[in-house]
């Protein structure tokens, strides 16, 4: 059946479901973080102080994604936001304390999107691990290992996570709207920012994937359906067909906020190369993925991910290793080991 139909027949089933790593656009472009040499994390990290914990972690992690498939994509899009902003150090994890004007992480408006099953995984792994081990494994790495897992038990690499990251000791929520992608963010600004945190064009792409199992809200894409750069009709390269359903699904006021889509409809909960094939097949309603399609210097890759699933995974498994070395922090100076992941010690 040819993808767009696949496509088409499958919008309605995801109505009400969640998205991940959907991208929303910069002003401002961040200093590079510091990347923490890998000699510095290691996969043995744990191994005495607490040897069972990659166990510990994946029983919740399968009992998650048995019961809660959304958990997945939620989580890994959590990695993505906490390692971008203050690198990865578990500050997406903290919650705002009542009455703080001071807002976290957490509730930056760009972040608004992020599942609470993403969240709650996090703090149900942390809850055991704790009970196991405590005080000595920090969130940022059970953040690291639930997100390789959800990875894994969706049908993408299995790859070793280094550890040894400390929790940070602070989240801002104004520190977020520079550091995370949008919705409509050129080629241009993405290279940048990704630039900004060490990570190459190829790895732009690679992590781009992750949208295999995303989803997208409405208003992340209504603009293109409607008004597309203000000349109050739809992008011309939407696929008619797939604009027609889109409209049924998003209209321009009065949808429901609600609503989120797949931007992966033919293998929405797959960890696969579906995502790149879709851009192919004018599948992307996201207008930063029609972008990277159409940049000559991202659409090589998108399409050499396209036609090779198994590269496209190994790739992935080194671009999350990579990421996940992102401005960590070491030592009581710059972090803590939090006993719960919500709130500093």
């Amino acid at each position: 059946m040819h993808v767009l139909s696949l496509f088409l027949s499958a919008i309605f089933f995801f109505l009400f479901l969640a998205s991940t790593i959907s991208i929303t656009p910069t002003t401002s472009q961040p200093p590079a973080l510091r990347r923490i040499h890998h000699r510095d994390l290691s996969v043995d990290y744990y191994s005495k102080k607490c040897p069972q914990l990659e166990n510990l972690v994946g029983s919740i992690t399968s009992q998650r994604f048995k019961e809660v498939p959304i958990s997945a994509p939620a989580t890994i899009r959590l990695f993505f936001h906490d390692c971008f902003v203050e690198g990865c150090d578990g500050s997406i994890l903290i919650e705002t304390k009542k009455g703080s004007k001071k807002l976290a992480e957490r509730d930056a408006y760009e972040n608004k999107e992020l599942r609470e099953e993403g969240f709650e995984s996090i703090n149900k792994a942390k809850a055991l691990v704790e009970s196991h081990c405590p005080s000595l494994v920090s969130c940022s790495d059970i953040l690291a290992i639930a997100a390789r897992d959800f990875i894994h038990l969706a049908g993408g690499p299995y790859y070793q996570v280094k550890k040894g990251r400390w929790d940070g000791k602070r989240s801002t929520a104004t520190n977020v709207p520079p550091n995370i992608p949008r919705s409509n963010s050129t080629v241009d600004q993405l290279i940048k920012l990704f630039a900004s945190k060490g990570l190459t064009v190829e790895e732009l792409v690679v992590l781009s994937g992750s949208h295999t199992i995303g989803f997208a809200h409405c208003k992340n894409f209504v603009g293109r359906l409607y008004n597309f750069k203000g000349s109050k009709q739809p992008d011309p390269t939407l696929d008619p067909r797939l604009l027609k359903e889109l409209r049924m699904s998003c209209p321009f006021y009065g949808g429901s906020t609600g609503v989120v889509l797949p931007l992966d409809a033919t293998t929405p909960f797959v960890f696969d190369n579906g995502y790149f094939t879709g851009l192919g097949s004018k599948m992307a309603f996201l207008e930063s993925d029609q972008a990277i399609f159409l940049d000559p210097r991202t659409k090589p890759i998108v399409l050499e991910m396209a036609r090779d699933k198994q590269r496209f995974l190994k790739a992935y498994g080194g671009t999350m290793d990579k990421m996940g070395s992102i401005g960590v922090k070491r030592g009581k100076k710059h972090g803590e080991i939090r006993t719960d992941c919500r709130v500093f010690l």
